[in-house]
């Protein structure tokens, strides 16, 4: 496959996942589909997961992939970037990739790892108040659905949380794989051109 086409290959999956990371950040915002908690956050109460306000999603794995995604697309395009030059900015601009993917992916792990924020109680806390239950050494949720019922409030934000963050993840390692694919090709179609004859 000349390198070209392999831009085009790599691009258009780029497309798809920065506009899932972007569409799993958004919806973060809105647990349980609910507008009330972010606009009870804007007021200065805690309601949202910290890890949501980093914006991982809509900037690292959205913007920031978005861009290369679209050289990489150009550099296929027989009247635009297919050429040696083209290749080579194409490489600095899958690096950019490759830094939004990383950021999209820790920040996710992240939120993974510390749970979601919510009106909590449990057997050893039972005034119910907002916070994160799991953020401190309780990572075992994950594995302990039984925990999933300390958060009273927003309903199934845990299985919301779980589900939009492992999207985020898997997104964020297909982009940063692909980014990286993109900076090898970039180099070959540096050095070797890009099979458009115009080099």
């Amino acid at each position: 496959m000349c390198t070209g086409a392999c831009s085009k290959f790599i691009a258009i999956p780029l497309y798809v996942l920065a506009l899932v990371s972007v569409i799993c950040n958004i919806m973060l915002f809105f647990p349980d589909f609910d507008t009330q908690y972010a606009a009870q956050d804007r007021d200065g109460k805690e309601r949202i997961t910290m890890e949501v306000k980093f914006m991982s999603g809509l900037i690292g794995g959205g913007i920031m992939v978005l861009v290369p995604a679209i050289h990489t697309h150009l550099t296929s395009a027989k009247n635009c970037c297919a050429n040696r030059c083209g290749m080579f900015l194409s490489i600095g601009f899958a690096a950019v990739g490759v830094v939004g993917a990383i950021y999209s992916l820790s920040v996710a792990a992240l939120g993974l790892a510390n749970g979601p924020l919510c009106f909590w109680s449990n057997t050893e806390y039972t005034v119910p108040k907002w916070g994160t239950p799991f953020a401190n050494g309780n990572a075992s949720y994950l594995t302990d659905k039984s925990m999933w019922s300390w958060c009273k409030a927003p309903n199934n934000v845990v299985e919301f949380n779980v589900g939009l963050f492992s999207t985020l993840m898997v997104a964020a390692c297909f982009e940063l794989a692909l980014c990286l694919i993109q900076m090898v090709n970039g180099l070959f179609g540096c050095l070797c051109g890009t099979c458009s004859g115009k080099e």
